[in-house]
Parts: C-alpha cells; sequence; structure tokens
C-alpha cells in the first residue's frame, strides 16, 4: 500500500510541477491580487453555491434567483482573467477526471468481470 501512496504523491507533484497548474496558479494569483476581479467572481461563485445547496436539497430555485445567477455570468464573462481562469479551470477539472479515470479502470474491470459472472 505505501507504494501506492508513494506514487499518489509523485502524481500530486507531477501535477503541481505541471504546465497546466501553474498556469491555473497564476491565473488565480492575478485576480486574487485584483480586488474588483477578486470580488466579481466571489459573488458568482456564492450564487452558483447557493443555487446548487437549493438544488440538492430539493427546493425549486425561482426564476429571480436564475435571473440573478445570470447577471453575475454575464458579469465575469466581461472580464478577460476571470473568464481565462474559469477555462483553465475547466481544463484541471477534465485532466483530473481523465487521471481519475485511469486510476479507477482496474476497479471498473473488475466489478464488470464480476458482473458478467452473475
Amino acid at each position: 500500500m505505501s507504494t501506492l501512496l508513494d506514487k499518489a504523491n509523485e502524481l500530486a507533484q507531477v501535477l503541481k510541477e505541471s504546465e497546466e497548474f501553474t498556469k491555473l496558479q497564476n491565473l488565480h494569483n492575478e485576480i486574487n491580487e485584483d480586488e474588483v476581479a477578486k470580488r466579481m467572481l466571489d459573488n458568482f461563485r456564492n450564487v452558483q453555491l447557493e443555487l446548487q445547496q437549493k438544488q440538492m436539497q430539493g427546493q425549486e430555485i425561482t426564476e429571480e434567483e436564475v435571473q440573478q445567477a445570470q447577471k453575475q455570468f454575464e458579469l465575469v464573462q466581461q472580464h478577460e482573467k476571470i473568464m481565462q481562469l474559469m477555462e483553465e479551470e475547466q481544463r484541471m477539472s477534465q485532466l483530473v477526471g481523465e487521471v481519475n479515470k485511469k486510476i479507477t479502470e482496474p476497479l471498473e474491470e473488475l466489478y464488470a468481470v464480476d458482473n458478467t459472472e452473475q
């Protein structure tokens, strides 16, 4: 098991040193240094989080809340650095998803074999 954890730590280090991570980190730092951009992004993410929480709790989202979220999104779309950050976050999410898929492949194969035997 320690070998597996060693490899996971190695993978984490490779991720930290990757061009994708560096670009994401730099954009994140630039936005944090820009008070207006940081506030805009925080507001947008807070609205998103509130809506997600309501959905998860089975509460209905009002038309007013949808319009508020849309306005927040339109605002952040106008900020070049925020849009670049969001694009890089999407790329990183896809990359991590691909890595996760690769890591869990043996388990999927194992359970796929078990399911076909039943």
